[in-house]
């Protein structure tokens, strides 16, 4: 699923225009974002909880010629699925 079909499937399931589920859509994602990018967590009960993870600077390998190159601390986003999306999950 893309978000295109996600939009459709969101504007059906509310009655609601596909304008406003793109809408709907985009301001959480930038609502996700802006929380992550200061720093917060974002948990959402029963879905999964978004947080930021801070990496350490490590040596890695260039593939194509084997040289030793150094790989720069940075943060990076997490998702933790929650209980009942990983119930949802494993349902047959």
């Amino acid at each position: 699923m893309n978000k295109a079909d996600l939009i459709d499937r969101i504007a059906s399931s509310c009655h609601i225009s596909k304008a406003q589920a793109s809408t709907a859509i985009d301001t959480s994602v930038d609502s996700i974002t802006s929380a992550l990018r200061k720093g917060d967590r974002v948990a959402l009960i029963g879905f999964g909880t978004f947080s930021v993870s801070q990496r350490k600077a490590r040596n890695g390998r260039n593939p194509q010629t084997g040289a030793t190159i150094k790989i720069a601390a940075r943060k990076v986003a997490k998702f933790s699925a929650g209980a009942d999306l990983k119930k949802a999950v494993n349902r047959k």
